[in-house]
This record gives structure tokens, C-alpha cells and sequence, in this order.
């Protein structure tokens, strides 16, 4: 019956302690409001005083195959529209091709250089958060081709405009560069080679054919050492079985002479040797059980191991060893390569000089002009940015004035349990 009287109490005073608190907050409402201003300003100085930080973005597209119809059109190299836009992504996301490009242009790191920091120092610090390469996948966007995307973080003071443009460029160039260099490479090679086929065609005949007899010596030198490895594990079977056998002789020999067996028998004559029998007897004896070794007799056990322990190979047990030998016989000569070496006139199985004159003449008129096409194109330029994208001044003096006015309101609680013990 006091139970709910019990509970309005409770709750009753549960509301007056609620109303004390909040009642002593409002007394101590200058020491909140001292705290969240302290916090406000402390943010706001931090917004004013921080160095901006602003981001620029350039995208980078495939070109069509049209564009490199005139690359691929030589014969020597191959490049899709996607592998050449992978090419110039890895160059921008390269840290030496990054270094190359503030080497070339050290004005774009000037204003955040100091008197006595290398370039490289200074970049190094620039290219930990200011790079950021995206690629763009079809499959995984709302994009419908694939692109690389460039992102970059500059504090202010440097223009970071200039540097996504120019160096989205330079990885460009510097890509086709490689491009071209891989090409005249090729091209510089093939001539040289081909050269080298028209001025010494017997030599390189030559050179051929003791390259083909080498490979078929060695192939019939390789088969030659597994016929021979062979050979011989099957001589060390074979001796291990006689080794065996002559120990299992052994064995028997002994059962044999404790059992009196001189003669072959069977176990059932074994065991009716005692009984006298009447008249002439036939014996027959059915069993599927192996008849141990004992029972041919000692006499024919220790012939059979006299004639093991004086046997000097045992090439004749095994058919397989008549095989290896005829095998190893016949890789002795080799017609094929005698052939060859024998041949009196090796221009008469040299090919044609036609074809190789006409790739000669197709390598010494090749030229393919980079200037006219890129491995990329621009599909978003770099512009200004609106803003900084940090610091983000409302946020900061957002969470600043909320966090001055927890502060304020712990304190004030704390500073109000404190009064309360005394």
C-alpha cells in the first residue's frame, strides 16, 4: 500500500534536484559563457591565423585509336588507347617524374622553399599529402569511359592552377618521350639486325645449324643420362631383390632343417608322414594359400642360394634392361646432326634475300611524328578554386563554442559539487 506513495516521492524529488542543477548552472552561467568564448576565440584565431589550403582537379581521358593508328601502323610497337592512358597515370603518380617536373619548373615550390632546403627536401614534404591520383573506373562509376584523375592540395601562396596543368603535361611529354625513345630504340635494333643478316647471311646459317646440332646432342645426351640413371636404379633393385632373396633362403633353410624337410613337400604330406599307408596313393592337394618357402626342401633352398650368392649380374631377370641398352645404342649417332655437319653448299638452305631487303627498306623510311598526336587528352582543365578547403571556419568554430560550452557546463557542475561537500 506505501509503494506508490514510495514512488511519487522519489520522483518528486528526483525533479527538485534536476531543477537545483539547472538553477545552479543559470547562477553559474558566466563561467559557461567564459569558457565557450574562450574556446570560440581560440578557434577563431586558429581560422584566422591557419594557412588555407586549396584543391584543384584535372582529369585525363583516352584518346581514340585513330590517334595512334600511325604508332601501331609500324610494325614495332603496340600501344591501345587504355594502355597509353595507364602509361601517362603511372608517370604522374611516379615520384621521379614528379622530382623531374620541380626541377624543371622551381618557381612552383619557391614560395614555400627556405634558404637553406634543397629542392628535393622541399618537395619531398610538398608530395606527401599534395598528390592524390585517382583512377576512374566505368564498372565501379556513373562514368562511361575510363580516366585518371588528378588531385592536388597546395597551401596558399603557391600556384597550384600552374602546377595541375603544366604538370599534366609534362607527364604527358614525358611519357611520349619514353614512347619514342622505346621506338627508335626498336627501330635503330631491327636495322642492325637485318644488316647484319644481308652482310653475314652463311655466318648466321652458320650459327644455326650449330645451335640446332647442339640441340639435339643435348637432347640426346639428357636422354642418354636418364636411360643411364635408370639403368642403374634398376641394377640396385635388382641386386636388393637377390639380397632379399638369399635372406629369405636363409630363413627357410633354418625352418626347413628344424623340420627335417630335405625334399620339396606340401603341408598335408608333411603331416601324414607317420601313417602307414597300404597300397599305391595319389595325393592331390587344392589350396589357395601360398605354400611357405620351407617346404621345397633344404636341399633345393641351398641350391637356390648357392646359385644367388655366385650369380655376378642380374641384367637377364629384368626385360626392361635389354631396352635401355638398344636405346643407348641407337642415341650413340645422331644421322641428323651428321647430316647437317656434312652439308657442302649451306647457302642453298639459307632463305631468300627478298623478304629481308623489303624489311630493311621499310625500317630506313619509317617515321612516325609525335608532335601530332598525344598519349592522352585533357578532359577537365584545372581551374581557381571558390575557396579554401581548409580550414573550414564555421566547422571549426562550431565545434569550438560546443566544446567551451561543455567545458563550461562540467566545470560549473564539478565547481557546484565542490561547494555542496564543504
Amino acid at each position: 500500500m506505501n509503494s506508490p506513495v514510495n514512488t511519487i516521492s522519489n520522483s518528486s524529488h528526483e525533479v527538485v534536484e534536476v531543477k537545483d542543477l539547472i538553477n545552479s548552472l543559470w547562477d553559474q552561467r558566466a563561467i559557461v559563457l567564459l569558457f565557450t568564448a574562450l574556446t570560440a576565440s581560440a578557434a577563431i584565431a586558429y581560422t584566422v591565423y591557419a594557412t588555407p589550403e586549396y584543391e584543384v582537379e584535372t582529369t585525363i581521358r583516352p584518346v581514340t585509336k585513330a590517334d595512334l593508328d600511325e604508332l601501331n601502323e609500324s610494325g614495332l610497337y603496340k600501344l591501345t588507347p587504355k594502355d597509353a592512358l595507364t602509361r601517362v597515370g603511372s608517370s604522374m603518380q611516379s615520384y621521379d617524374v614528379r622530382l623531374k617536373f620541380f626541377k624543371t619548373y622551381p618557381q612552383y615550390l619557391a614560395p614555400v622553399q627556405t634558404p637553406n632546403q634543397s629542392i628535393e627536401e622541399t618537395f619531398k614534404k610538398f608530395n606527401e599529402k599534395s598528390f592524390t591520383i585517382e583512377i576512374i573506373d566505368p564498372k565501379k562509376s556513373t562514368s562511361l569511359s575510363e580516366a585518371v584523375g588528378l588531385r592536388l592540395r597546395y597551401p596558399q601562396g603557391i600556384d597550384g592552377v600552374g602546377i595541375a596543368k603544366n604538370f599534366t603535361d609534362f607527364a604527358i611529354k614525358t611519357e611520349k618521350e619514353k614512347v619514342a625513345s622505346s621506338l627508335e630504340t626498336l627501330v635503330s635494333n631491327r636495322i642492325i639486325q637485318v644488316e647484319k643478316k644481308l652482310e653475314s647471311k652463311k655466318a648466321a646459317y652458320e650459327a644455326e645449324k650449330d645451335s640446332k646440332i647442339a640441340v639435339l646432342l643435348e637432347k640426346d645426351q639428357l636422354k642418354k643420362q636418364i636411360l643411364q640413371d635408370e639403368l642403374k636404379a634398376l641394377r640396385q633393385q635388382l641386386q636388393s631383390r637377390r639380397q632379399n632373396r638369399v635372406k629369405e633362403l636363409d630363413e627357410a633353410i633354418v625352418i626347413a632343417k628344424k623340420l627335417g624337410i630335405v625334399k620339396p613337400t606340401t603341408p598335408s604330406a608333411l603331416g601324414d608322414t607317420d601313417q602307414a599307408h597300404q597300397g599305391n596313393m595319389i595325393r592331390t592337394e587344392v589350396n589357395n594359400q601360398k605354400i611357405p618357402l620351407y617346404f621345397l626342401g633344404q636341399a633345393a633352398l641351398e641350391a637356390e642360394r648357392a646359385t644367388l650368392e655366385t650369380r655376378r649380374s642380374d641384367d637377364f631377370t629384368e626385360p626392361r634392361i635389354d631396352e635401355i641398352q638398344k636405346e643407348l645404342s641407337l642415341l650413340a649417332t645422331n644421322r641428323e646432326a651428321i647430316l647437317l655437319k656434312e652439308r657442302d653448299n649451306p647457302e642453298l638452305f639459307v632463305k631468300d634475300f627478298a623478304d629481308i631487303r623489303g624489311e630493311l627498306m621499310h625500317l630506313k623510311q619509317l617515321h612516325v611524328d609525335f608532335d601530332q598526336f598525344n598519349l592522352a587528352q585533357i578532359d577537365k582543365e584545372a581551374t581557381p578554386p571558390e575557396g579554401p578547403v581548409k580550414p573550414k571556419k564555421a566547422l571549426i568554430v562550431g565545434f569550438g563554442m560546443i566544446f567551451g560550452f561543455m567545458l563550461g557546463v562540467g566545470v560549473a557542475i564539478i565547481r557546484r559539487a565542490v561547494l555542496s561537500l564543504r
